[in-house]
């Protein structure tokens, strides 16, 4: 029997879905100038926020199937990269003399640049390793959501989170820094980032899991996808059954 189509469920939710996974990829790159200890490893105030993307970007995927997933995705990142063109033209902006946050005007806008400027390497390799991560989340959570008939959320959840932080750490790390620190660095400071917020993922899971049973039964919405393009360049939504027949 074939289940609930797209048309007949709801998304009431979504608006808010959304803008949690758009909030913390925002904030997660506004912070992520702070290193901060996490032990032995040295890691981006933003992994402590980052990860929140992934596991609202599972719930969107779950809840709502891949190709509602894709459009957040591509949402979040223009919103990113609008945040960022607003915040390279307000360092441009010539500082007001009553400005003296840190003793005088130029004191203060110096102080700015180095807090909110990023070099345009660490830009394009951020924006790279959202696509390829949050993509490859979706699309591997969407596929084992199939290919286990909607059972074992956790291993979906927990699963497409490992594949997707492992390329999201692996493209940043290896555009931002291949040149600046020994290659040897740069695979102890993937697999750290890698392992921090997979764990993250991991202590997460009751919180995903009540997130995800509140919308399936708030929204009527359990969509599964099967025949779905995932082509992560297509925009049009498809009308598909929710439930396996």
């Amino acid at each position: 029997m074939t289940g609930i189509t797209r048309s007949q469920s709801g998304e009431r939710w979504l608006p808010a879905v959304a803008a949690v996974f758009v909030t913390s990829l925002i904030v997660s790159n506004i912070i992520a100038v702070k290193l901060f200890s996490f032990g032995p490893a040295y890691l981006p105030a933003g992994t402590i926020v980052f990860p929140v993307s992934y596991i609202f970007g599972d719930v969107l995927t779950e809840v709502y199937g891949y190709a509602r997933a894709r459009q957040i995705i591509w949402i979040g990142f223009a919103c990113n990269l609008f945040a960022v063109l607003i915040i390279m033209l307000s360092i441009e902006l010539p500082p007001a003399p009553i400005w003296r946050v840190l003793g005088s005007p130029e004191q203060s806008q110096r102080a700015f640049a180095a807090l909110f400027g990023l070099a345009p390497r660490l830009l394009g390799a951020s924006f790279v390793a959202y696509l390829a991560g949050e993509f490859l989340n979706s699309f591997v959570l969407a596929r084992m959501k199939v290919a286990t008939g909607g059972r074992y959320l956790w291993t979906r959840t927990i699963g497409s989170t490992l594949v997707g932080q492992f390329a999201d750490s692996a493209f940043f790390v290896t555009l931002a820094f291949t040149g600046i620190i020994p290659s040897s660095g740069i695979l102890g400071l993937v697999v750290s980032q890698w392992l921090v917020k997979s764990g993250y993922e991991v202590v997460a899971t009751p919180l995903t899991y009540a997130v995800v049973n509140f919308l399936k039964r708030t929204e009527n919405s359990d969509f599964f996808d099967v025949g779905t393009d995932f082509t992560p360049f297509a925009w049009k939504l498809e009308e598909r059954p929710e439930k396996a027949e």
